[in-house]
């Protein structure tokens, strides 16, 4: 009816964008106002590019969310980037220019009102000289266990979650993304290092430099040098959920 995957719907739900009443058998049940503002937030995700946080704050605004609603647990980038640039004495236009993006997206992604792509956040780390890894804000120690309450999560544009598994002074660098169907990289990137996935469920395509174009089933893994140019998409019609490990971490 929303036209959004079951991923979509329960990080929405965990988002406080609907609070389902559920039955004994813990199945939820979705009243009419509940899909009135499933279909608001789906309009803006895609008609406007908006991210999560960016829909809850605008919905609360328009009184179609309550204000006590919890925000996000996912990791705002946007006031992170805009402080490297003005620590760094950058203005707007100079950081677009040489990351290939436009004034109004970059303004539009330092306010948390949209997100980049991982291509982009790639061109953005190396631009700052940082890893994409600080931006997840985690902690310096190693925690060792994680649970998933406890992961960092990062939006890496429309439909593409990452949820950093471990960190600190490690030499492994895994996530967890779940991509929704037609989401993806966005352009190619490279990076140093090696990479290797699995994948839970789903399909994921991902063309190399050399041309190589590969649609990942579940159950297939891969690997290949960061070096290599890459973009990936998930061509299927379900949410894509892959085990991905970079090293080093300079992802």
């Amino acid at each position: 009816m929303v036209g959004i995957s079951p991923t979509i719907l329960r990080a929405w739900e965990n988002l406080g964008l609907v609070s389902p009443t559920r039955t004994q058998s813990k199945y939820r049940l979705y009243s009419p106002r509940d899909v009135r503002v499933l279909k608001r937030a789906q309009f803006l995700r895609r008609a406007r590019g908006m991210n999560a946080p960016a829909i809850v704050h605008l919905l609360k605004s328009q009184g179609l969310l309550a204000a006590n609603a919890p925000s996000p647990t996912t990791n705002s980038i946007g006031r992170r980037l805009r402080r490297l640039r003005l620590q760094k004495s950058y203005s707007l236009s100079q950081v677009a220019s040489a990351v290939d993006v436009s004034i109004g997206f970059l303004s539009a992604i330092e306010r948390d009102q949209m997100t980049a792509s991982v291509a982009t956040l790639r061109r953005l780390a190396r631009f700052y000289q940082i890893k994409i890894l600080s931006l997840f804000n985690p902690s310096d120690a190693n925690p060792g266990r994680v649970t998933p309450a406890e992961r960092k999560i990062l939006d890496a544009g429309p439909g593409v979650r990452m949820e950093l598994l471990s960190w600190g002074n490690t030499m492994m660098e895994p996530h967890l993304f779940r991509i929704a169907p037609s989401a993806g990289s966005g352009e190619s990137y490279a990076h140093e290092g090696e990479e290797f996935l699995y994948i839970l469920r789903g399909k994921l395509e991902i063309s190399v430099a050399d041309g190589e174009r590969l649609c990942l089933q579940e159950g297939d893994s891969f690997y290949f040098e960061s070096s290599n140019e890459h973009h990936w998409r998930n061509p299927g019609k379900k949410d894509a959920l892959v085990l991905w490990v970079n090293t080093p971490p300079t992802f």
